[in-house]
């Protein structure tokens, strides 16, 4: 009897060691990312009547060592997703997700919901995109499809005007792929209506594969969505077709230009990985997926060390139910990484609030200030009745998107004091300005 109870303490206590202790550069970089976590978010000590409108964050939930969860590739209902964006945030928070990117195709149209919601649930949101792209072999002249993810600050893109022309392209050539891809089909002796799968994309989505796929299960031409693609609707497959997307390279340079992180998605998928990798990171490509949920991937790792890129992943979650899809916020990505993907992605957020707020200087337009308020417009203006110049805007935005540290500069001290001359009222609507 006493042997055994000194079996169970010594299995208790093998059991307590298995917990690994943080290295000295995990806890750092465990610090690093979670202040950055805390940046225009309430701690929970301070009053609720306080101005600064942002949610709450339990921090006792954050405690050094605990599991920061970064979902950073998903889907929503405004691309080929099958929750809201609200839906999404909520799903991202009861699975302890802490940071979710939204990363719909080709559209950032469901990021302000996003950002709502996750001011709600406590959820931090980073503004994505996945772009649909097409990368040119030099060798062979044939082409394959490449989907280049953008990562953003809260603030969103620098030019925006810019980088949605070229959305707004892509999104065009869906429609017109979609309806190849459904001729195909009827060549197939499949009669599958476009109707169908219009009223599945809903209002204002370009439709895409997904879409087309829940129309051929709906009219039960397949038993589930995952035969659609592998007969039908995988690349090369009898009923695919081609948009109207960039070359890859054209893509990584405009997230670049814009003030984002592009990272290649899904590099498991190509079928000249290495080749793309290359030339992308000539273009500007910052990182590449390399976790999945069921861990990390070598060969995408090494690659990754041999041209210098960050090692990411996401579940690449679309909500579509069944075993062969990861849940929302299973990928596991080291602290480390975390803190690489922040250090890189944290400058070039800051240039971008620089230049989105001096297009505004140089041109005071609503327009213009709509793109500073786009993705947190009820946070920015919330409380906030007395506002008479722009300087005003952008110490509000600051406060709310950037640490102290971050702050002080002297670009932005140079903004701050020609914005004290360009008029604004508290609703978000320029004065009209003299010649």
């Amino acid at each position: 009897m006493a042997d055994d109870k000194k079996k169970r303490n010594k299995k208790k206590k093998r059991g307590n060691g298995n917990k690994k202790k943080m290295t000295t550069e995990q806890s750092e970089a465990f610090k690093s990312v979670t202040d950055w976590l805390f940046v225009g978010f309430s701690s929970p000590s301070r009053s609720s009547s306080s101005d600064d409108f942002s949610v709450t964050i339990n921090s006792s939930s954050l405690r050094c060592g605990e599991k920061l969860v970064f979902e950073l590739h998903s889907h929503s209902n405004r691309s080929d997703g099958f929750l809201s964006p609200s839906k999404l945030v909520e799903r991202a928070y009861n699975n302890g997700v802490k940071v979710l990117s939204l990363t719909d195709h080709d559209t950032m149209a469901g990021i302000p919901e996003a950002v709502e919601a996750g001011r709600r649930f406590g959820v931090k949101i980073i503004p994505g995109i996945e772009i649909s792209t097409l990368f040119g072999s030099r060798d062979s002249g044939s082409e394959e499809p490449v989907h280049i993810l953008a990562y953003y600050g809260t603030s969103g893109p620098a030019m925006y005007d810019e980088l949605e022309d070229f959305l707004v392209k892509i999104r065009d050539g869906r429609f017109v792929r979609g309806r190849e891809m459904v001729l195909k089909l009827n060549k197939l002796k499949i009669p599958l209506k476009w109707e169908h799968v219009t009223r599945i994309a809903g209002k204002d989505v370009a439709p895409g594969r997904m879409h087309v796929a829940r129309a051929l299960l709906e009219a039960g031409y397949v038993e589930n969505l995952r035969q659609a693609f592998t007969k039908y609707l995988h690349d090369g497959g009898p009923a695919y077709a081609t948009g109207s997307e960039p070359m890859a390279e054209e893509a990584v340079k405009l997230i670049c230009k814009t003030g984002g992180v592009a990272v290649l998605a899904h590099p498991w998928a190509l079928k000249n990985h290495v080749g793309v990798i290359r030339r992308l990171k000539d273009a500007g490509l910052h990182g590449v997926e390399v976790y999945r949920s069921d861990g990390k991937l070598e060969v995408f790792s090494e690659l990754a060390d041999t041209y210098s890129l960050l090692k990411l992943g996401g579940s690449d979650y679309h909500g579509k139910g069944g075993r062969n899809e990861s849940e929302l916020g299973s990928v596991s990505l080291p602290v480390t990484a975390l803190q690489d993907f922040l250090n890189v992605g944290r400058p070039l957020w800051c240039e971008a609030i620089k230049a989105t707020m001096k297009a505004f200087l140089d041109q005071p337009s609503d327009s213009n200030l709509s793109n500073i308020l786009r993705f947190d417009r009820a946070r920015i203006l919330k409380g906030n009745s007395a506002w008479s110049c722009g300087k005003e805007l952008m110490d509000r935005c600051l406060a709310i998107w950037l640490t102290s540290d971050e702050r002080k500069s002297n670009d932005f001290e140079a903004l701050r004091l020609k914005l004290s001359f360009v008029p604004i009222t508290s609703n978000g609507s320029c004065v009209t300005l003299g010649p």
